[in-house]
């Protein structure tokens, strides 16, 4: 066979491969939300949760799921970026920074529910904080610190050395060529990384099954003292995201409205996931336009 026609072969499989992943994406999102949105009212969005009777809604495990992302984010961004300079730009090539990305990659591999596991052991029990916010926060932090890590390292690997020498030729420190030279060439690839660790978060209900808990206490939304029992920005109440709720209704829920409930939930979760990437790319676009004063 000539090598014209294994390039058209090789061309036709490939755009079948494509076209296979993209019919997938869209049968997937066109099935959640064809059977979610007629539940998604202002009501569904506002209205507390129920365990007996029919009507309930997602108000809580909304604000618990934007709420859990924010105090995990805020961990986990800063240490990964951190760890990630750290493995490309001062780590020596030796047998201890081998096992270091060893330990990185066998973390990253760990199923979500052992993760939860040992959140259970170390953030519940032995703090003694009971299952809560920040118990979860740090469950989720483990589980996502190592892909932020070799995200933020590649990314900077990936800066051309030429741009890197060129700035220590000048007389500038190292660290000072990572903050104003390899950081914003990198910011593309270490944003993305962000956004797909805080999709994880978002999606996550194993780890945070047994690090948040099952439960909501009552809220009020008025009381904004992080260290009020009934306070939503209290991090150490138990708090049950969407993706806890879709799993606990569908699996242990007596309402009447299961299947209503849980569809519902799903699409907003869905639609929540979208929304928040689309607004992280935009506002990282504007931080590198910022940083690198591109047009």
């Amino acid at each position: 066979m000539s090598s014209k026609a294994w390039d058209k072969i090789a061309t036709s499989i490939f755009g079948a491969i494509a076209f296979l992943i993209v019919a997938i994406l869209i049968a997937l999102f066109g099935y959640i939300l064809t059977k979610g949105l007629p539940v998604v009212t202002w009501d569904f969005l506002t209205t507390p949760s129920s365990t007996v009777r029919a009507g309930g809604g997602i108000r809580d495990q909304l604000f618990n799921s934007f709420y859990v992302l924010f105090i995990t984010m805020i961990f986990t961004v800063p240490l990964g970026i951190g760890g990630g300079i750290y493995m490309a730009e001062y780590a020596k090539d030796t047998k201890l920074t081998g096992f270091i990305r060893t330990c990185i990659e066998v973390l990253a591999s760990l199923p979500s529910i052992v993760i939860g596991m040992f959140g259970l052991l170390v953030f519940v029990n032995l703090t003694g904080w009971g299952y809560s916010i920040i118990g979860g926060a740090l469950a989720l932090t483990v589980f996502n610190l190592p892909v932020m890590v070799r995200v933020t390292e590649d990314a900077l690997r990936t800066v051309p050395r030429d741009q890197k020498e060129a700035s220590l030729a000048l007389g500038m420190t190292k660290w000072h060529t990572i903050k104003t030279i390899l950081v914003p060439i990198a910011f593309p690839s270490i944003l993305t990384g962000a956004i797909l660790a805080s999709g994880r978060v978002f999606g996550e209900a194993a780890a945070l099954l047994f690090t948040a808990g099952l439960s909501t206490p009552r809220l009020d939304y008025a009381n904004w003292n992080p260290f009020a029992d009934n306070s939503p920005l209290n991090v150490f109440r138990p708090a049950e995201t969407l993706a806890v709720h879709i799993w606990s209704v569908n699996t242990q829920g007596i309402i009447p409205d299961v299947e209503q409930v849980a569809n519902g939930a799903s699409a907003v979760l869905v639609i929540s996931v979208l929304l928040f990437n689309l607004a992280a790319r935009g506002i990282g676009a504007l931080i590198f336009k910022k940083m690198t004063a591109s047009k």
